[in-house]
């Protein structure tokens, strides 16, 4: 079956003002090209993805159109950018509001590989996306932070020896594991109806680990653990780090 792709792009990125202020972050530059490049240059491996949506706000819309028509004939899948339509913190969706957003303006009834817009990492994705065809259950990309203060500011994770989730809690007070899980998700087509079933149910539309959260206790869920770097762009902290790292690279 074939894969959609959905980035998330929708947020504005408060944490980072004033250069988001007028920039969105995917669009920021780290080393020789932007985090949506670097991002949509690691889904290349998906050998049956056909469509791929970039799911952005109105304030920054017409940016990632303007992005679009330049660097679209570098990629060999059709991209597309949808407007959620908010125009500030106080009327966004949030990120599992996007998510369910495209799903239904798009009527998605297919496998779905969910990116979020400002994670970079160095790894190549193309054994996570063996992984996710092997298990054709949801599938998260872990990362060991190593650092059980840390892993407050994310997830806490844990696997069992199949790297099923036994344990996932989304900002943790007393984290159990340094195990955090990144902005990347697998969902097969089978998912979409919990997906919807979570929205409908009033839960909290912002942070993706929220849906994962719930969706483990409902069906096996797995995690893919992430070798190499890892950055989250939530800081100017993090930001500089990538830009040092991906600078270096050729």
């Amino acid at each position: 079956m074939a894969i959609t792709t959905i980035i998330l792009a929708a947020g504005y990125a408060t944490r980072l003002y004033p250069i988001t202020i007028n920039t969105p972050k995917p669009l920021l530059q780290v080393g020789n090209n932007r985090i949506i490049d670097y991002l949509l240059d690691k889904l290349r491996p998906i050998h049956n993805l056909n469509q791929c949506y970039i799911v952005t706000n109105a304030k920054f819309f017409d940016q990632f159109l303007q992005w679009l028509n330049q660097s679209k004939h570098l990629y060999p899948f059709e991209i597309q950018v949808i407007n959620d339509n908010t125009t500030d913190e106080s009327n966004r969706l949030g990120a599992i509001g996007d998510l369910n957003y495209v799903i239904n303006q798009k009527q998605i009834g297919s496998d779905i590989c969910v990116a979020a817009g400002d994670n970079l990492f160095t790894t190549d994705l193309t054994q996570f996306f063996a992984f996710c065809n092997q298990k054709q259950a949801p599938v998260v990309g872990v990362y060991d932070i190593a650092n059980l203060q840390e892993i407050k500011k994310y997830s806490s994770v844990a696997l069992d020896s199949n790297n099923m989730i036994t344990y996932f809690e989304e900002k943790p007070i007393n984290p159990k594991t340094t195990l955090a899980a990144i902005g990347l998700y697998f969902y097969p087509a089978k998912t979409i109806q919990l997906i919807q079933k979570y929205i409908a149910e009033n839960n909290n539309h912002d942070q993706p680990g929220r849906l994962v959260q719930w969706l483990y206790t409902k069906t096996p869920v797995f995690g893919w653990l992430l070798q190499g770097k890892w950055f989250d762009i939530g800081s100017f902290e993090s930001l500089e780090d990538a830009k040092k790292c991906f600078s270096s690279q050729p």
